[in-house]
C-alpha cells in the first residue's frame, strides 16, 4: 500500500513540475505601452493633392502614410514630390502595382499570380525609385486570411478597411497589437462618415489610450465627387490632436509595438 501511495505521490509531483515548466515556456504577452494617437493614411496616386495638403498641415508637425498604386505611371515631378515628403518624415507605402481588387483577382487567378503581377513588381519599382516601403494597404480594403498570410513575409504592417459605423468600442479601426490593421474611411462620400462620428472615434482613442487608424483618398478644398476628403476635415483632426496631446503615427510605426 505504501509503495502505491509513494508512486502516486511521485506522479503528482511530476505533473506539477511539468505544468509549471509548460507555463514558463508560454509567458503571457504584455502589450508594449504607447501614447494615444492617430494614423492618417491616403490611398491611390493623388500626389499633387497630397503635396498641397502637406503644405497646409505642416504647421501641425503632422506625419502621414501615403499608399501609392500604379507607381510606374506616376510622372517625374510627382515622384520628386513623394521623395520630398518621405524625406520630411511621411511614409510611402504600397497599394498595388495595378490597383487590382485582391480578393476578386485571387478568385480568378490564384495567390501566386497575384504576387507575381501585383505585389512583386510594385516592391521592385518602389525600391528602384528610393522609397522605403514596409507597409501595404489593400485596394478597396478587401482582404482575406489567405492573402494576409501570403503577404505577411513581405510587409511589416498590412492595412484593410473597417466598413461599419459601429459604436467606437466596437470599431475595428483601432490598433489591436496585430500586424493586420483596419482603417475608417473619412472621405465625404463614405456612408458612415460625419464630423460628429469622427469626433466620437477621436474621443474614444484619447480616453482609452488607443491608436485610431483613418484612411482617405483625395484631399480637396471643396467636394466635387466621390473619394474626396475636405482639407478642412484633415485640419479638424490635426487640431484635435494638438489640443489633446495625441501622437501622429505612421503605419510603419506600429511594427515597433508588436510582440517579437
Amino acid at each position: 500500500m505504501k509503495i502505491l501511495f509513494t508512486k502516486a505521490l511521485l506522479f503528482l509531483l511530476f505533473l506539477t513540475l511539468f505544468s509549471c515548466e509548460t507555463k514558463k515556456q508560454k509567458p503571457e504577452f504584455t502589450p508594449k505601452p504607447y501614447k494615444a494617437g492617430v494614423i492618417l493614411s491616403f490611398d491611390d496616386a493623388y500626389v499633387d493633392e497630397w503635396y498641397e495638403a502637406d503644405q497646409v498641415l505642416k504647421k501641425y508637425a503632422w506625419k502621414a502614410t501615403f499608399n501609392v498604386c500604379r507607381i510606374d505611371s506616376i510622372g517625374a515631378p510627382q515622384i520628386k514630390k513623394l521623395l520630398e515628403m518621405q524625406k520630411y518624415g511621411h511614409e510611402i507605402a504600397g497599394h498595388g502595382y495595378h490597383h487590382y481588387n485582391a480578393v476578386k483577382f485571387v478568385q480568378q487567378n490564384g495567390i501566386p499570380q497575384y504576387l507575381d503581377q501585383e505585389i512583386d513588381p510594385m516592391i521592385v519599382s518602389l525600391k528602384k525609385k528610393s522609397f522605403i516601403t514596409t507597409s501595404f494597404a489593400y485596394p478597396y480594403g478587401e482582404r482575406s486570411d489567405s492573402l494576409d498570410k501570403a503577404l505577411s513575409p513581405k510587409f511589416k504592417i498590412i492595412r484593410g478597411r473597417a466598413f461599419g459605423g459601429d459604436a467606437p468600442e466596437k470599431q475595428d479601426s483601432y490598433f489591436s497589437n496585430s500586424k493586420i490593421v483596419f482603417a475608417f474611411d473619412i472621405d465625404n462620400s463614405h456612408i458612415h462618415f460625419s464630423i460628429p462620428y469622427l469626433l466620437e472615434l477621436l474621443d474614444y482613442a484619447k480616453k482609452n489610450n488607443k491608436i485610431l487608424i483613418l484612411c482617405s483618398h483625395k484631399p480637396v478644398k471643396e467636394i466635387t465627387e466621390n473619394y474626396q476628403t475636405k482639407i478642412e476635415t484633415l485640419e479638424f483632426v490635426c487640431k484635435y490632436m494638438k489640443l489633446n496631446d495625441l501622437k501622429f503615427y505612421r503605419l510603419s510605426d506600429l511594427d515597433a509595438l508588436l510582440p517579437k
